[in-house]
């Protein structure tokens, strides 16, 4: 059974599905204490804090598909990426809704003032509004409507990164290590992104050249 091969998409899909879907469901149970320690002394917080990491961690897992594809010439991992990018939408979103409901109810005003008088939560707010039209344009169908628009649309990704990335090390405060991290990983895939650009531009230069 070849990686490439369709069986192999099929079995494996359900399987990248259940991973992604993982860290919510062991949260939630979590919360309810039936498994784990608990979500410790204010289980709301750090539900929001987890779901955020999460949101983060899979549009970095989202954004390594690319590179990962050009340096090992392992063109099926394209087909993970939409699974992983809904994932990342998705804990974003449940994130932004652990705020909203949880910790403020649903107060419009308290939320708009944060938005305004709270820096990071303004990133955090910009970088969710920036993925939902990623997530709505996600599929095939729309891919073939957009055209050449739907890469430019999905180039948003990286800004949406960077945002989310802002966010999490300004919400941090003190600790900051995960943050740094995370801002590392994706300083590399940025860095990468830009010389395979230069690269790109380069060819195009020598071939109009010759």
């Amino acid at each position: 059974m070849a990686p490439g091969s369709k069986v192999f998409f099929r079995l494996t899909k359900p399987v990248i599905f259940l991973l992604g879907l993982a860290p919510f469901i062991y949260l939630l149970l979590n919360a309810f204490g039936l498994a784990g320690p608990g979500l410790g002394a204010n289980p709301v917080e750090e539900l929001q804090h987890e779901t955020g990491r999460w949101g983060l961690r899979f549009l970095l897992m989202t954004l390594c598909i690319t590179p990962l594809r050009r340096w090992t010439g392992w063109t099926w991992l394209i087909r993970y990426r939409r699974m992983l990018g809904l994932f990342a939408f998705f804990y974003t979103l449940v994130h932004f809704l652990n705020y909203a409901v949880l910790d403020q109810g649903l107060d419009g005003v308290a939320i708009y003032e944060d938005v305004i008088k709270r820096p990071y939560i303004t990133l955090g707010m910009t970088g969710l509004v920036l993925l939902i039209p990623l997530a709505i344009t996600s599929t095939r169908g729309m891919m073939r409507r957009l055209g050449k628009r739907w890469k430019k649309l999905h180039s948003l990704v990286y800004l949406i990164a960077i945002l989310g990335t802002w966010h999490f090390f300004w919400q941090e405060k003190l600790d900051t290590l995960d943050a740094t991290v995370y801002a590392v990983i994706l300083a590399l895939l940025l860095v990468t992104r830009i010389h395979h650009k230069r690269r790109q531009t380069v060819r195009i230069q020598n071939k109009s050249s010759n």
